[in-house]
């Protein structure tokens, strides 16, 4: 097998079947065999229904993989990882803003080009909002300084990869996950390439604002240790401004003397250095957490149904 389309979908039932016939017709005549592996991440609406429909026509090899629930868009990249078969991997979304006609042309730079492992698609145009804009150009301005990896901006889980590097991948079994960090984690040599996201098809979009932040603490979570070291620097801050506080009470008490006032300085004191010490707890917690959950050894994914197709 040459290709493997990985899809994670979650309620995606109005467009699962649009998405396998414009991959049809992308890659009618390419000259090679290729197959869509559909995730379908725990969907609430119709879409196993209709991935059951389109794995029983198979006008294309299809194979569907179902969770048991809703385990996340990147459990579902995992999943189609260790359920594809092809030389090269792609990942990309089934509401056709990532279109496969970008595909082939990223299948056709691994061939003339075999220096590179992977090629990413990036936006070279947005059309969210400046609020929006600015919070993920100050998210990726943030992981790049704070971690050992260098992420790139703009640049989404769409693109094509070697077998080689699905390997590498796939031996990692962290139970948090973030592909863009694990991507730039193996290494490899990567070729970027932009591309315009089209309208999607049909149905929401399933990020927010709320999503994208908890997206961006896992990252940060997950690829950086110096949120830690913040943390200790904020305590020793803390130590050396009470230590002068200290000397300064004791040196007006000999030398001044000290009337029974300061009710609002110890106010303000004990809520700042409460503050600083709850933000402390939080960041070590948010380790602790993470820790706790993957010593428990949990698999990433529950897969309750695998639709394999005859080969």
């Amino acid at each position: 097998m040459k290709l493997s389309l990985v899809v994670p979908c979650y309620n995606e039932a109005e467009n699962v079947a649009a998405f396998q016939e414009a991959t049809i017709a992308a890659f009618d005549g390419c000259g090679y065999d290729y197959e869509i592996v559909f995730i379908d991440d725990g969907s609430q609406d119709a879409t196993l229904h209709n991935l059951r429909k389109i794995h029983a026509a198979q006008k294309c090899p299809v194979k569907v993989v179902s969770f048991s629930r809703n385990f996340g868009k990147e459990a579902g990249i995992y999943a189609g990882l260790t359920h594809s078969s092809g030389e090269y991997i792609s990942f990309i979304d089934a509401d056709l803003q990532q279109r496969p006609e970008i595909v082939r042309d990223m299948v056709k730079i691994l061939d003339e080009q075999p220096e590179y492992d992977i090629v990413a698609a990036y936006q070279d145009r947005r059309g969210e909002g400046k609020i929006l804009s600015f919070f993920k150009k100050s998210f990726y301005k943030l992981i790049n300084r704070l971690s050992n990896i260098t992420l790139k901006s703009d640049a989404s889980d769409f693109r094509t990869i070697r077998r080689s590097v699905a390997d590498s991948i796939i031996d990692l079994t962290e139970y948090h996950r973030f592909s863009k960090g694990i991507f730039a984690w193996v290494g490899y040599n990567t070729c970027f390439i932009p591309y315009t996201a089209c309208e999607r098809l049909a149905g929401k979009t399933k990020w927010n604002f709320r999503s994208l932040m908890n997206y961006a603490i896992e990252g940060i979570i997950g690829y950086s240790t110096k949120p830690l070291r913040m943390a200790t620097f904020f305590g020793f801050l803390t130590a050396v401004a009470s230590l002068a506080y200290m000397i300064f009470v004791v040196c007006q008490k000999i030398f001044i003397g000290i009337e029974i006032e300061g009710y609002a300085t110890i106010i303000v004191l004990t809520l700042l250095l409460g503050a600083i010490q709850l933000f402390c707890i939080g960041i070590i917690g948010e380790y602790v957490g993470r820790t706790f959950e993957q010593t428990k050894d949990r698999p990433i994914f529950i897969a309750k149904e695998v639709l394999d197709y005859e080969k």
